[in-house]
């Protein structure tokens, strides 16, 4: 196998495990883990960056350096609406929050309007895939 189809092979992979996570953040909002359903969220849209990061060669070992990737080759290029700029930030600051702070807590209603919204940045990702 060639570079070129490595790294295919390779967003493929991450945009299932994007997938997978979408599927994992309902079944956690269905069972009220409201924590949990945000962290599948955030890793959700996570992968599907990574995985358009990743058709640019570009590789981070940090949440942070992904984050200012996306920033910087994706809503700066225009590749994808500034709209999800934000959205990506929001998550990526609950899911910390969630994950490290003790005793945070999410409302039900953003839960599932984070979950919505993850779907369609999902997608808007997968538009920019080759």
């Amino acid at each position: 196998m060639n570079k070129e189809e490595s790294i295919k092979e390779l967003v493929r992979y991450w945009l299932e495990k994007s997938q997978e996570s979408l599927d994992a953040a309902c079944d956690e909002l269905k069972a009220g883990r409201l924590s949990f359903s945000v962290n599948r969220i955030y890793y959700a849209c996570f992968y599907a960056v990574s995985a358009v990061l990743l058709q640019k060669e570009l590789r981070f070992k940090k949440h942070s350096g992904v984050r200012a990737a996306f920033h910087q080759h994706l809503i700066k290029s225009g590749m994808v609406d500034d709209k999800y700029r934000k959205f990506y930030d929001e998550l990526f600051e609950a899911r910390q929050r969630g994950d490290y702070i003790e005793l945070v807590s999410f409302e039900k209603n953003q839960v599932e309007d984070w979950l919505q919204q993850a779907g369609q940045f999902v997608e808007a990702i997968k538009l920019v895939v080759k």
